[in-house]
């Protein structure tokens, strides 16, 4: 496959070229290589002279990274419904110094 590929070590993102298979824009080439479905259907219906194309996209599966937003979006939701529960504040600022001075014990 990765013979077919339009990459060059030098280059980043090389112009496309019609006779190879073009990955996905990067901004860093530690970034994996990526092709977009259309792009792959290309290559195989004119390069390869396949006839019938079907490409068919599947979910990675789930890494440990992805694990632990999920869990940390999870946390997240629930300190917002918990604040979203709270009482709210008065909105009148005389009510508030009312309720604040009589909380407190006479000097």
């Amino acid at each position: 496959m990765y013979r077919y590929t339009n990459t060059d070590p030098r280059n980043l993102n090389p112009p496309f070229n019609p006779r190879k298979l073009n990955p996905e824009y990067r901004s860093d080439q530690k970034e994996p290589l990526v092709f977009h479905p259309h792009e792959v259907a290309r290559f195989a219906r004119d390069v390869l002279r396949i006839k019938e194309v079907t490409v068919e996209v599947l979910n990675s599966p789930s890494t440990a990274t992805q694990q632990l937003l999920a869990s940390i979006l999870e946390e997240l939701r629930a300190i917002r419904a918990r604040l979203d529960g709270a009482d709210a504040p008065p909105a009148d600022l005389h009510l508030h110094r009312q309720q604040h001075s009589q909380s407190r014990p006479a000097a």
